[in-house]
């Protein structure tokens, strides 16, 4: 599959919401399933197309998005660890069917060329311990665990979020 990146468009903010929303639950991301209270943040793509900026993968042939990211710096709205310097990115989601087909390391090439753009010195990125198959993508594009900070969105779930960063 060739993937195309470019930005969302408009008509296509819901889809992509709907995207986001549906990997993390069938990726079991979520602590609470269809109930979970994050399940609104994702759903709103309008909010982080308005407040980030919202890539996304599309097949080169069809068009259709196959896969979304946000690209945040520091001091936006979407920017959670990201200081002085960095930006970020956060709700990577790419569609079950169209995994293994580069569309996610796609994706994490167009955040890193975005941050390079911006004149910016790093990218730092949160991730789940269970999300495997993506720390091995972020190893092999030069992301390093970073430890020291590490976070947790929600302490009472006892949820701690994993940080990368990579240098530019």
């Amino acid at each position: 599959m060739d993937i195309t990146i470019r930005r969302a468009r408009d008509e296509e903010l819901d889809g992509i919401g709907e995207l986001t929303a549906q990997v993390y639950l069938a990726d079991g991301l979520l602590d609470f399933g269809d109930s979970d209270p994050y399940l609104a943040t994702l759903r709103d793509a309008r909010s982080r197309a308005a407040k980030a900026e919202l890539l996304v993968a599309a097949d080169a042939a069809s068009d259709e998005v196959v896969g979304a990211v946000a690209f945040a710096v520091h001091g936006g709205a979407y920017a959670e660890l990201a200081r002085p310097g960095e930006g970020e990115f956060r709700m990577l989601a790419v569609r079950p069917e169209s995994r293994r087909r580069g569309a996610a390391e796609a994706l994490v090439r167009a955040c890193l060329d975005r941050a390079r753009a911006l004149g910016l010195r790093r990218i730092v990125i949160s991730s789940q311990r269970s999300m495997t198959a993506a720390h091995r993508l972020y190893e092999r594009l030069g992301f390093v665990r970073a430890p020291e900070r590490d976070w947790s969105p929600l302490p009472e779930t006892g949820l701690t979020l994993w940080a990368f960063t990579v240098e530019l």
